[in-house]
């Protein structure tokens, strides 16, 4: 699956859920969409969650 298909998708589920949830409905699947990434990426190898949770603590 393509880059294209994949943002259709998420345009599509993302248009659904404004026309369900309204607003509110419409900013959750935004969070939580953008949540699913971070995680995808990091699983993938892309970001590093690990190294950046550790660096917070320093100062």
């Amino acid at each position: 699956m393509n880059n294209a298909v994949v943002g259709l998708f998420v345009g599509l589920l993302l248009a659904l859920a404004a026309v369900a949830g309204g607003l509110a409905g419409f900013l959750l699947a935004v969070v939580l969409g953008a949540a699913g990434l971070v995680l995808g990426l990091n699983r993938d190898g892309t970001i590093d969650l690990g190294a950046l949770l550790r660096s917070r603590g320093r100062g």
